[in-house]
């Protein structure tokens, strides 16, 4: 067991009816709320209502009414049951880092302009680095508190020996907070998303119920909770599955002017998963373990929070944007022990000669597996001492159907973008999806946009352009960490699992309490 503090925010509606109250919060609670134990532990000052106020995308604001801060699950349960059990049931909200862009989840501002808090002061990450066939799961695994960021439970498995297999680019989230989305990265393709690598949670349902699910028990609860947008419940413990942790990256970039043949290198790279071919008993050859790419514009930096180039070789790749328009670069990694350096070259090599980028336009590093894994955070640091990380974050992140990806380069990246002059990393990658024998690969496509006051309203306005060229089109893609003001676009977004979604919804937060700030359920058209 790790001695680790962390906070984790849940908001609560300040604006609503709750217990006979139709107007916001007083500078005190109100009586009912004053009779709990929970009480000494819920603040309504500004020093805990602000700091909450808004989230990492910076584009909504709402202050809440009240911030708790509980000190065990036994708190979170007694203020959701409170909730459920009030004459005016009233809304909560989680809120780990704030990493939402819209006050998706870690705002209630769609319940009239405000919210109330709980916050967790936990300390839970338990390893179990059984490998000898005892373990339940057959593999290690590691028990972390919901409200756990990444970059710890890395730092304690790394103490085993071991690592979580599946990603995000970015390591100082909480564990329930991108469970609850997905969790995606460069390792998706071979592991899936973060949730397809999780065995059991324990979840305090909307009505402040403590349930134990897996896919075996409990397990319409266990698939509604991962990636269910926190709309059914508080993940406070998840069982994530590991693996032998490597020591080093060898971690590649590589350029390319033809997106064709840049999209055919990525696709052949995952499709080297080590898995079984179907319907076969032989084995692909291992490849890459990790597999992302970017999209370089003439404005857009080479060197960026994301990924930097030498002077030099960012003006030799600045000369191919002049000449081509944008350039494309797949990056990718190799994970390998100290002791299979030379076994990782060879691979790397062989890898290379079967690969179409731009001869001599090849950039390979050597990287300690932390500090590939934490790179963003580098980025971010430098932003921070810069004061150009506390901007808005007008984000738009699609999941493109394969068969359409090139059309979309040629309107989206090859006019749209260059010609509104957007600033900010823009990754596109492949992902393998079994599920789908039409498309087997879709395409990760995130435009990662840093505003000012001034380029705001233009970058929302080139996002709704994109959208709309997608729509026209009939291009079927996917909003990831979706914003929709209607409730016909969420009906949409789920498709055929819409009545799945709202049938437990109604099981397992019958009065809507929790995560409003989607507005799948408070929109005038719901």
């Amino acid at each position: 067991m790790v001695a680790l503090r962390l906070t984790v925010v849940f908001i609560l509606s300040s604006l609503v009816y709750i217990v006979g109250h139709k107007r916001p919060w007083p500078a005190t609670l109100p009586q009912e709320l004053s009779a709990l134990d929970i009480s000494v532990r819920i603040r309504v000052d500004p020093e805990a209502t602000f700091p909450v106020s808004t989230d990492f995308g910076r584009l909504v604001s709402a202050t809440p009414a009240a911030v708790l801060f509980p000190s065990s699950n036994l708190d979170i349960m007694a203020l959701l049951s409170f909730a459920n059990e009030s004459p005016r049931p009233f809304k909560v909200a989680p809120r780990g880092r704030g990493h939402s862009l819209r006050g998706r989840r870690s705002l209630a501002r769609r319940t009239g302009g405000g919210h109330d808090t709980m916050a967790t002061t936990l300390s839970r990450i338990t390893v179990s680095s059984c490998q000898d066939g005892s373990d339940p799961q057959g593999s290690a695994y590691v028990d972390a508190g919901g409200e756990q960021l990444w970059a710890d439970v890395l730092r304690e498995t790394l103490k085993h020996g071991l690592a979580p297999k599946s990603w995000t680019d970015y390591l100082y989230l909480t564990v329930g907070g991108t469970l609850s989305n997905a969790g995606i990265s460069g390792q998706a393709f071979r592991h899936g998303p973060q949730i397809s690598t999780v065995y059991e949670l324990d979840v305090i349902t909307g009505k402040g119920e403590m349930k134990t699910c897996s896919k075996e028990h409990n397990s319409d609860l266990f698939y509604a909770v991962l990636g269910g947008l926190g709309q059914f419940g508080v993940i406070t413990r998840a069982r994530i599955a590991l693996e032998p942790a490597p020591d080093n990256v060898k971690w590649v970039r590589l350029i390319y002017t033809d997106f064709a043949a840049f999209t055919k290198d990525q696709e052949y790279l995952i499709s080297l998963d080590g898995r079984p071919t179907p319907g076969t008993n032989s084995t692909k050859s291992k490849g890459f373990d990790y597999v992302e790419g970017s999209v370089f514009l003439d404005r857009s930096p080479v060197s960026s929070w994301r990924s930097s180039f030498k002077p030099a070789d960012s003006a030799r790749i600045n000369s191919l944007i002049t000449k081509y328009g944008p350039v494309y670069c797949l990056e990718a990694g190799i994970y390998y022990r100290n002791a299979s350096k030379f076994a990782a070259k060879k691979d790397l090599d062989r890898l290379l000669e079967e690969l179409s980028f731009i001869p001599g336009m090849t950039f390979i590093i050597d990287i300690g597996y932390v500090r590939f894994l934490n790179r963003v955070c580098e980025g971010e640091l430098q932003l921070r001492a810069q004061g150009l990380w506390d901007v808005p974050h007008p984000w738009l992140a699609l999941f493109v159907p394969r068969s359409r990806i090139s059309d979309f380069n040629a309107r989206v990246f090859r006019r749209i973008i260059r010609e509104n002059r957007s600033k900010g990393p823009i990754l596109v990658y492949p992902v393998n999806r079994d599920s789908d024998p039409d498309e087997g690969v879709f395409y990760s496509v995130s435009l990662l946009w840093s505003a000012t006051t001034e380029t705001l309203e233009q970058l929302e306005a080139q996002n709704e352009e994109v959208l709309r060229f997608c729509n026209d089109e009939g291009i079927k893609v996917k909003q990831y960490l979706p914003h929709y003001e209607e409730r016909s676009d969420w009906v949409k977004h789920f498709g055929a699992k819409w009545e799945v979604f709202l049938e437990r919804k109604r099981k397992y937060d019958p009065k809507r309490i929790l995560s409003p700030g989607q507005g799948i359920f408070t929109s005038s058209a719901t």
